[in-house]
């Protein structure tokens, strides 16, 4: 699935060749879900645990059995009580709220209508929602819509991942990695998956 941009980075970085060899071949499959879902799932992921944060977008989901996943009218309609009954903070319920009402609004796209937009006129969309960030809409953009040059300089497995593979003592500062990572166009993803690996490897 990804075998041509594994061969672009093998060809033309050495620390990827090794940690392709190492970790052999990516496997990532983006979700086919709309923005909205993905960003309630982000919100409700902030700060928790894994399994801390699915426990409470189970409960949330339970409130609404008639969708697969709370639409946003149903969101706008419950109460403040009802959703921290879920295990929401005051903090999530607004940001969740405000990712509701922009998707309403249609300043959160639908699925099909982000697929349209480039990568950067969605995250300047996105980070005006409340409790979205760059690098929430980053994911989004890889795990969500499958982009496949998206390199999230600021996330800290990535340059873990950088660190280790290069056996340096300190991590990248995000701008002068942004700038390393060009090499790795238009494959960034890519390369960002192969870091997240050889961070994961290092705590093993």
């Amino acid at each position: 699935m990804h075998a041509e941009g594994e061969a672009h980075l093998s060809k033309n970085c050495a620390v990827m060749r090794r940690l392709i060899k190492a970790h052999g071949p990516c496997p990532l499959v983006p979700h086919r879900r709309s923005p909205y879902e993905a960003l309630v799932s982000a919100v409700a992921h902030q700060q928790l645990h894994a399994n801390a944060a699915e426990a409470i977008l189970k409960r949330f989901k339970a409130l609404f059995p008639k969708s697969r996943f709370p639409r946003p009218g149903e969101v706008m309609d419950a109460t403040d009580e009802a959703l921290r009954g879920c295990g929401f903070s005051m903090g999530k319920i607004l940001a969740i709220r405000d990712i509701a009402t922009k998707t309403l609004s249609g300043q959160i796209p639908g699925r099909a209508a982000a697929l349209k937009l480039e990568d950067e006129e969605l995250i300047e969309r996105l980070v005006a929602v409340r409790g979205v960030g760059r690098w929430t809409v980053e994911m989004l953009l890889i795990f969500t819509l499958g982009r496949p040059d998206v390199f999230p300089s600021d996330d800290y497995g990535v340059r873990n991942g950088w660190r280790v593979a290069k056996k340096l003592e300190e991590m990248p500062k995000p701008k002068e990695f942004r700038v390393l990572a060009e090499r790795w166009q238009p494959h960034r993803t890519l390369a960002a998956w192969y870091l997240w690996r050889a961070a994961d490897a290092a705590k093993g």
